[in-house]
């Protein structure tokens, strides 16, 4: 199973419209993070994504996405779904589902509600399905699991993702990864089925506190309470260069005594392979 950062930005973007702070102007393209979004593919083909913010249709250029067997939301906030409509060019031939929570999947019925009238034909919409979830779902080999999180106020989802569904229910979390983004707090049964993940992408905002957001070191100490291997901050904002927040990582996990654990920002189109056995592998990418 591979997983590929789509981005990692915060609900801006980085660049900021209109700033001028040294990250927004970085020469490192890491510093550059589009909306926060996961691509993944599963070794017997399958492909998802977690969550479609307004770059959708860049990221998937870039990344050299043609086919999609199903989207993955958090929640329904302008930056993760918002690229939607770009998925009219990969469900011309068939209707894509799209999973999420009951309020998610109402919200998106509203603000996309051309999608679902019959008046509106041909290829200017595009073709999905609206599915609530509570429960895993079974795409192919991958199996995706919604974890009730919370983000200030508002209830949304992050995802378990396991690469064979024989394994479900085993304890085995040999290919288990964990992308949690927008979170500011994981309800203790939620912590429970995180619990050793090989992989875990995670909501890492900026040092400073904040309402809605783990900051790096809220983020970092979930990576140390559930043991996973690797840990990676997401949904980044511009206060902090990657190199800035690597060494906040290193010095982290310095301080923990963690050992060999892995823990650093993701950045836009970075690689990450999960094996059956549970060891993730990094694919260095520019």
């Amino acid at each position: 199973m591979k997983l590929t950062v789509l981005g990692s930005g915060t609900s801006h973007g980085i660049p900021v419209i209109g700033c001028s702070c040294p990250v927004c102007h970085s020469e490192d393209p890491r510093d550059n993070r589009m909306r926060a979004s996961v691509y993944i593919e599963g070794d017997d083909g399958e492909r998802v994504v977690i969550d479609m913010g307004p770059e959708f249709r860049i990221q998937a250029l870039r990344t050299g996405i043609s086919s999609l067997d199903a989207v993955f939301l958090t929640h329904a906030h302008a930056d993760h779904v918002h690229g939607l409509d770009d998925v009219r060019s990969l469900s011309y031939k068939r209707e894509i589902p799209i999973y999420g929570n009951a309020k998610t999947m109402a919200e998106i019925e509203e603000r996309f509600s051309y999608a679902f009238k019959n008046t509106q034909r041909g290829g200017g919409k595009p073709r999905i399905s609206l599915n609530p979830v509570e429960r895993p779902v079974q795409i192919g080999s991958l199996t995706l699991t919604p974890i009730p999180l919370k983000h200030g106020a508002l209830d949304i989802l992050g995802w378990m993702i396991q690469e064979d569904p024989r394994n479900q229910g085993s304890g085995d979390k040999s290919s288990f990864a964990v992308y949690l983004t927008d979170t500011s707090a994981i309800p203790p049964e939620s912590l429970d089925l995180i619990r050793g993940a090989a992989l875990l992408i995670i909501d890492g905002l900026r040092v400073q506190p904040h309402e809605t957001h783990f900051s790096f070191e809220q983020a970092l100490s979930v990576g140390a309470e559930i043991r996973a291997p690797r840990v990676y901050l997401t949904h980044i904002c511009h206060n902090h260069s990657h190199r800035e927040i690597k060494d906040f990582c290193n010095r982290f996990r310095e301080e923990r005594r963690l050992g060999e654990t892995v823990m650093e920002p993701a950045y836009d189109s970075m690689e990450l392979e999960l094996k059956k056995s549970g060891k993730p592998c990094e694919n260095k990418s520019s």
